[in-house]
């Protein structure tokens, strides 16, 4: 297996290669040359364990040894570091439903960025040979926590990570600022998550920059889901929700799902669009956006036009307008040439457009009232939701209502709602005073998570502010 960039430039590179330099040099995204097979059979997958399945999963793609990816897999899904025993537990809340929700916020920070980043450091160990690595990433809430989280003190590895300043949740906000780790720092930057994304990506570009690292031994890489390490292990938790709805006979085998997934920088949906290339029963992936609609106009017209309001709703996470992963599909469909004419076009006049037919897909989106709306709909039926994924419950009830296609839903539920607890108090109208998180378990009679239990007796440890166009300056300094 060897990864190319989207954009064409340079040659041939490993895993390794590509999960260390994270973004390649001509600015495009490492890409699988060609889409691997799986060793084992659907009916062999879906009875395995999450790092078993993880390990089956992820070694087509990657030039580890079974030694060093066993240790990889083995490390970041460890029992002690997941709530739940089956890391990512499905649930069917609602009787006589055919409506799942994937539950991937069981980790040490609440939200499922836990389920790459826990591995992404032990691959990035695995593949690093004597240079140390700068980590520099840009987060729309969730990321950045993982991220620190699973960088913090480890050897030979640095990380910046760079938030909206006032583009995330408060509970967000204090998970980063009060990140512990000799080899950490946290920048709230004076913009919105495509400000600071470009910010990084212009770093990455910066030939002068990367000299002078180089010539301290020092190489930048990054932890958003640019990186391919980033990307890949997301596609284990489709194959896994599929195996969990087979053992408990909702679905039987070779039987059809659809996925809804709320969507800001497509990362998330593109491992699902990896799992049915690989041969995974996905009927359609349901791409669900909030206020901030690019991608669902762009699945309805085929032209992708960043210049437009850009709005920050209570679904933080998704107030994106620059979709990264979106250029690793248009690769997929199209080819180097196009994707490249594309990124150009976006660079130039913030716009491009496509007739590429994309049938796996289907656009949906849920306003602000809609969100709101849905977060109380499913808490009188019993089920307490973040507004990450309502957005996505609500999209899927349009994508039904508008097709007519009753296969069964799975929503992939990205956070706790604990980390938008003052959000999810008002839309169940909830008059509180003081603590979000002790009213919001007052209201569910659901214990309050130990991670944000944690956060009340942490200082805060980072407190700098920085324009856009000083993040480079601050890097240099770093």
């Amino acid at each position: 297996m060897k990864y190319i960039s989207s954009r064409g430039g340079e040659g041939r590179v490993t895993a390794k290669e590509a999960i260390v330099r994270g973004l390649a040099p001509d600015g495009g995204l490492y890409v699988p040359e060609t889409m691997p097979k799986l060793n084992h059979s659907l009916e062999e997958l879906i009875t395995l364990a999450y790092t078993d399945l993880a390990h089956a999963v992820l070694k087509p793609f990657l030039n580890f040894s079974d030694e060093e990816l066993r240790e990889c897999v083995e490390k970041a899904y460890a029992p002690e570091r997941f709530a739940s025993s089956l890391v990512a537990p499905v649930v069917t809340p609602f009787e006589g439903e055919k409506l799942h929700f994937l539950e991937l916020f069981h980790g040490p920070t609440l939200a499922f960025k836990d389920m790459a980043l826990s591995i992404l450091p032990h691959l990035m160990k695995a593949s690093a040979s004597e240079e140390e690595l700068l980590i520099l990433t840009a987060t729309s809430g969730d990321t950045g926590k993982a991220a620190l989280e699973a960088f913090k003190d480890v050897e030979g590895i640095s990380i910046i990570v760079f938030y909206p300043e006032n583009g995330v949740s408060a509970t967000q906000k204090r998970q980063m600022i009060t990140q512990e780790g000799s080899n950490v720092k946290v920048y709230g930057v004076k913009g919105n998550f495509d400000d600071a994304q470009s910010g990084v990506k212009r770093i990455f570009s910066d030939s002068e920059l990367n000299k002078k690292l180089a010539a301290k031994g020092i190489m930048f890489s990054s932890a958003n889901s640019i990186n391919i390490g980033r990307l890949l292990p997301q596609v284990v938790y489709y194959f896994y929700a599929y195996g969990q709805l087979v053992k408990d006979s909702s679905i039987k085998l070779g039987d059809k799902l659809n996925f809804v997934v709320p969507t800001g920088n497509f990362g998330n949906i593109l491992a699902g669009y990896y799992a049915k290339e690989l041969g995974l029963p996905i009927n359609k992936l349901i791409c669900a956006s909030n206020d901030n609609k690019i991608l669902y106009d762009f699945f309805k017209t085929g032209t992708y036009d960043k210049n437009r309001e850009f709005f920050c709703t209570i679904s933080p996470s998704m107030d994106i307008l620059i979709s990264s992963n979106l250029e690793r599909l248009l690769y997929h469909v199209t080819d180097t040439a196009s994707v490249k004419s594309m990124m150009d076009a976006l660079n130039d006049s913030g716009k491009y457009e496509t007739d590429v037919k994309l049938p796996d897909f289907y656009g949906a989106y849920t306003t602000e009232v809609e969100t709101k709306k849905a977060i109380a709909e499913a808490w009188q039926k019993g089920y307490l939701m973040d507004t990450h994924t309502a957005v996505a419950y609500h999209a899927g009830r349009k994508y039904t209502e508008e097709t007519r296609d009753n296969t069964p839903q799975v929503v992939i539920s990205t956070a706790s709602p604990y980390k938008f607890a003052e959000d999810v108090l008002a839309a169940l109208n909830v008059d509180w005073q003081g603590d979000t998180a002790k009213a919001l378990s007052e209201k569910s009679g659901l214990a309050i998570p130990e991670p944000i239990v944690q956060l009340t007796d942490k200082p805060v440890l980072h407190t700098e502010v920085c324009a856009v166009e000083k993040m480079s300056d601050i890097v240099s300094q770093f």
